[in-house]
Formats: structure tokens, sequence, C-alpha cells
């Protein structure tokens, strides 16, 4: 059994898909990955679904031509243990869902958590999450890709142009798809392939908040750490579900917020946080005494129930691991290393390669057009690699024998996050007055709004503030997908 074993919640964009790839790569004696379950983030849904199908697409395809080049196969813990797929959010607890484009906004009129799509949805401009790679050389459609809904049942009609036909594309996900599956076969008409590696991943019929609790509830108690590397509603929506069997997990790893820099979606707000803040102010809730004293303020737009009291939720409280932008943002891929890596197997025939360079290459441009200096740094411009750090955190820190000591944290810190703040909406809120606080046992701070000063208040998360290297991870990412 692999010493950690991982559900990883993720909205399927550039770094995300850097720490997928990078996680089924891993050792199968350092990683197991149980779920993958996909929510919304920078686009709906079913693009974000449709990374990670095509993503395992390329990884077979990968395999194959490594096989055949006579080179080990990698993704060593995908072949070990396929992982289950399973779709859940498309929409945030309350308030707007963020888009691509940079991060344009919508107000949905769908439910305020609803877990499917309710119409058929097609990528348009290339704004899929993943620079526009699925369309970025297309063959033969003008619908490269869409999702179409019947009743509970999503059907993919997919390719992936990039670099294949249409008639070299997977044909299908299912041998025989189960009744009201989320994921689906192309068409019950298709041609089932024999190919031994078609089979990567298990596609759940349940959405994913009930999948994550269907693992926890039958694994042992402080064995399984979720990576969320997204907006925290899949989270949140189990945990309101089933509160004591959420807080059976080891740890949740968090990619999301700022603490003491600025945010990358507004001032204050960091992506994954402000996509659904009132989520993060749940799920964080969960690690306070009192998670009634962090809960999001009564009448938020969300019909989720309240949790337990304290009482009644017993002494466990749930572990949450922050890696905020404050750590995050210092670790980054850069062009150069890009290229000396993936154009030598890009001129073998690398399918991997060639996919990772064209979306890291839109990246590129995007970055060089967003922040001012980068236009001028070539190949020094680079882009940051906030979720593959969770990924490395969950491999490395609890391993004496990976050699990478250095992970460092604050420890307990009462971090809220704000949900109603016309300007402030997602910020990480911290206490930054020079006031005493109350020990345990102590009498009560007279005149303490909010709670701020108790030691029966507040949340208690663990804040990363310090890694084994901020240049270090680059390399590790690169070797491990890649050799």
């Amino acid at each position: 059994m692999a010493k950690n074993r991982v559900i990883i919640d993720t909205d399927p964009g550039t770094d995300d898909v850097l720490a997928l790839l990078y996680a089924l790569s891993c050792s199968p004696d350092d990683l197991e990955v149980l779920l993958i379950s996909v929510t919304f983030g920078n686009v709906d849904v079913q693009n974000c679904l449709r990374n990670v199908v095509s993503m395992f697409h390329v990884i077979e395809e990968e395999m194959q031509w490594r096989k055949d080049s006579h080179r080990p196969e990698g993704f060593d813990a995908l072949r070990k243990s396929k992982p289950i797929v399973a779709v859940g959010a498309n929409e945030p607890l309350g308030g707007e869902r963020m888009k691509a484009a940079y991060y344009r906004t919508t107000t949905s009129a769908s439910q305020p958590h609803s877990l499917y799509p309710l119409t058929l949805t097609c990528c348009p401009d290339g704004a899929d999450g993943l620079g526009g790679v699925h369309t970025s050389v297309c063959t033969g459609s003008s619908d490269p890709f869409y999702i179409r809904q019947e009743g509970r049942l999503l059907i993919i009609l997919a390719q992936h142009p990039h670099h294949s036909s249409p008639s070299e594309t997977w044909k299908h996900l299912f041998d025989s798809p189960p009744a009201g599956t989320l994921l689906s076969s192309t068409a019950a008409s298709v041609e089932t392939s024999t190919s031994p590696n078609l089979h990567l991943f298990t596609p759940s019929s349940s959405p994913s908040h009930l999948e994550i609790l269907r693992i926890l509830e039958s694994e042992p108690p402080d064995t399984i750490t979720l990576i969320a590397i997204g907006p925290l509603t899949n989270l949140a929506i189990a945990a309101a579900h089933a509160p004591a069997t959420f807080l059976r997990a080891k740890q949740v790893v968090v990619m999301g917020g700022a603490v003491d820099r600025p945010g990358n979606m507004t001032p204050v707000g960091e992506f994954n946080t402000i996509a659904d803040a009132v989520a993060a102010a749940r799920v964080y809730s969960l690690t306070s005494p009192d998670p009634e004293s962090t809960m999001p303020p009564f009448g938020s737009a969300t019909s989720l129930p309240d949790y337990p009291t304290a009482a009644e939720l017993g002494d466990r409280r749930l572990r949450v691991v922050k890696m905020s932008l404050d750590v995050t943002r210092r670790h980054y891929l850069r062009r150069d290393e890009v290229k000396a890596k993936l154009n030598p197997l890009m001129e073998k025939g690398s399918p991997l390669a060639e996919w990772t360079n064209a979306f890291l290459a839109a990246t590129f441009t995007k970055v060089e057009t967003l922040h001012r200096g980068h236009e001028a740094e070539g190949d020094a411009t680079h882009v940051e690699l906030h979720d593959p750090v969770c990924v490395w955190y969950a491999v490395t820190s609890g391993d004496p024998s990976s050699g990478l000591g250095g992970w460092e944290f604050l420890k307990g810190e009462d971090i809220r996050i704000e949900t109603v703040g016309q300007w402030t909406r997602g910020m990480c809120v911290v206490d930054r007055r020079d006031r005493k606080k109350a020990e345990k046992g102590e009498t009560e701070v007279e005149g303490d709004m909010g709670g701020w000063l108790s030691w029966k208040k507040g949340n208690r998360v663990d804040r990363c503030v310090k890694t084994p290297g901020e240049r270090l991870l680059a390399g590790v990412l690169l070797e491990t997908i890649f050799g």
C-alpha cells in the first residue's frame, strides 16, 4: 500500500494538469490517487471534465509511444492503481462564477450549488482552461467537443485534435456504461477497443461529494488526504452532507488564498478562494473548536444546512494545510526549462511532450500580456506552480526517506474567509493587532468582537511558509513526468 493515499479535487487548468501528471507519475510506493474529483473553475465543469479525459487520452498515447520506443512507460502510480473520476459542482454555493479570458465573470442562472450542467455547452474561442489546446490544431470539425445532457447522463462527444485525427482518438470511455453515469460512452454503436491501456480510470455514477464520502467511510480514519486545488465547493457539499464522515480525513491540503501578499484576482483575493468564498469559509470552519463562530453569516446564498453543534461534533476537527500564494508563487517553471526538457522529446514524437508544450506555450504568452516586465523576459518567462506544490507536499512531507525536509508551518493560525465584502470577498482575514489572546481555560477577553482573542473560537489552520526549495520543484516535476 502507498505511503500516501489521496483524493484530488481539481478544476483542471494548466497547473492543475501538471499536478495531476506529477501525481500519476509518482512511485506507487509513495502515492496512490484514489479519486479525481472534478469541479468548475476558470471554465465550466464540462470543459474541466474534457481536460481530464483528454489528459488520460494523451497519457495512453504516451505510454504506447514509450513502449514502442523501448522506453520505460512511466506513470507508475497510475499503472498500479487507476483512479476513479467523478464530476461535481458546476456552480459556487453563492455569488458569481469566475470564468477565463481573463477571469471574466458571469452571473449564473442555475441553482446555487447545481451538481449538473443544465444546458448543452460548446467550448467557444478555445476557452477551455488549457490555452485553447483542444482547438489549436483542429482537423475536420467546427465543433471539436461538446457534452450533451440527457437527464443525469452526460455524453462526451470528443476528439483531441492536437495531434490525432478524429478516427484515432478515444472512441469510448466505457464498455458498458452504468445507468445514470456522469461519464459515458461516446455512443452505444461505437466499436469497442481492445487496447489494454484504454481504461486508465474508472468513471463514477455518483457525484463527487458522494464519492469523497464513500472513500472516507470505507477507509480507516486519518489515512486519506484530500488535495484541493480548485474551488472548495465539492468539499463543502461533502462536509455538509455528512460532517462526521468528512472529518475522518487525515488532512485537507488546500491551494488557496493570500495572507501577506496581494491576491491574483483582486488586491486581496486568490482565484480558488474567491471563486467560492462561502465554500472555503465552511470548510475552514471545521478546524475551529466552535465551527459556528466562523461560518458564513446567516443569509449567504446557499441551501446547505448548518453543521451540528461543537458538542455534537465531538472533539475531532479537520486539519487544513494551507498552501497560499505567499508560498506557491515562489515556485515556478521557466520557458527555457520547458524547452530543454520537451523539445528533444517532441523531435522524437512524444505525444505528451507535444500536448504539454501546446498548453504551456499558450500560458507563457498569456503571462507576457498580463504582467509588467514579462514581455521582455523571453526564455525567463515563467508559470507559477501553485497546484504541484500541494502534491509535492503530500508525497514528501511525511517521508524521512525522501530526504526533503524543510516544510515549515505557522500552526493553528486563525484564518477566516470574507464572504460578503464588496471589494474583499475571498480575502483571508487574520488578526494583525498586537493584542493578548486568552489562553485555554482563561476568562474570555471583554469586548472581543468576533472572538478573535478567544481560545474557544476562530479557525485553526496550518499555513505553509517554507518548502524544501523554491527552485527545486520545477526539476522534480519535469523529471518525474517526462523522465
